[in-house]
């Protein structure tokens, strides 16, 4: 295959569309989906499905991650306090949370021949989870291309140090589907615009001065 594929892991979620807008820019696409509890849900495989319409990649795949439903109520779990050392940091969870991810996107590349894996992780600009999570991409890139001899094979994260408001400036700017995505945690047919996650995306426009397109098609 020609070096001039990328696999991209995408949720149907805001910073999925936002990094697989860069990776089109400039690799052919290759999708990748996760499904299981606590990982992916029926309203955000819609909108996944909808982005696969929309970037017509060069394949596109599900992977089946059944026993992480075992973790799923870490999902509800209240945010641990700062400092807990009982408690791993939201970062630090992310980054475990997307281990597995990585190691199945790693498979798809490999078989591909793909040059990059894109991911849509982002923790800001805050100093500790920042270089926390630098070392980390860094770790998983060297593990790649020493022992597992994939040299060309890299691992990119472009929101990594990003505000939730530069995504979307970003994502207007890449022209990224934002009407083909879904932030909310409940599985209506409209966001509901009052749980976290609506709250977080409405801040988010906002802060970018920017129109959400969701308003526009969801009343």
């Amino acid at each position: 295959m020609a070096k001039d594929l990328a696999i991209v892991l995408n949720s149907g979620g805001l910073n999925s569309a936002v990094a697989t807008a860069i990776a089109a820019q400039k690799y052919r696409l290759i999708l990748l989906h996760a499904e299981g509890a606590g990982v992916s849900s029926p309203r955000s495989r819609v909108t996944y499905d909808q982005q696969v319409a929309h970037y017509k990649p060069y394949r596109e795949h599900s992977i089946s991650l059944p026993y992480l439903a075992a973790f799923a109520s870490h999902d509800q779990a209240p945010q641990p306090m700062p400092g807990d050392p009982r408690h791993p940091s939201v970062p630090v969870a992310q980054m475990i949370d997307l281990i597995p991810l990585l190691a199945g996107a790693v498979r798809f590349a490999t078989h591909y021949n793909a040059a990059r894996i894109y991911t849509g992780f982002r923790v800001g600009p805050t100093g500790d989870e920042l270089a926390k999570a630098t070392e980390y991409g860094q770790i998983w890139n060297e593990l790649l291309q020493l022992p597992c001899g994939q040299t060309e094979l890299e691992i990119d994260s472009p929101l990594l140090e990003l505000e939730p408001w530069q995504v979307v400036d970003v994502g207007f700017n890449v022209h990224a589907p934002f009407e083909k995505t879904w932030s909310c945690i409940e599985e209506g047919s409209e966001p509901c615009w009052a749980c976290r996650g609506c709250r977080a995306r409405e801040m988010a426009f906002q802060q970018a001065a920017k129109p959400d397109p969701l308003r526009g098609v969801k009343k």
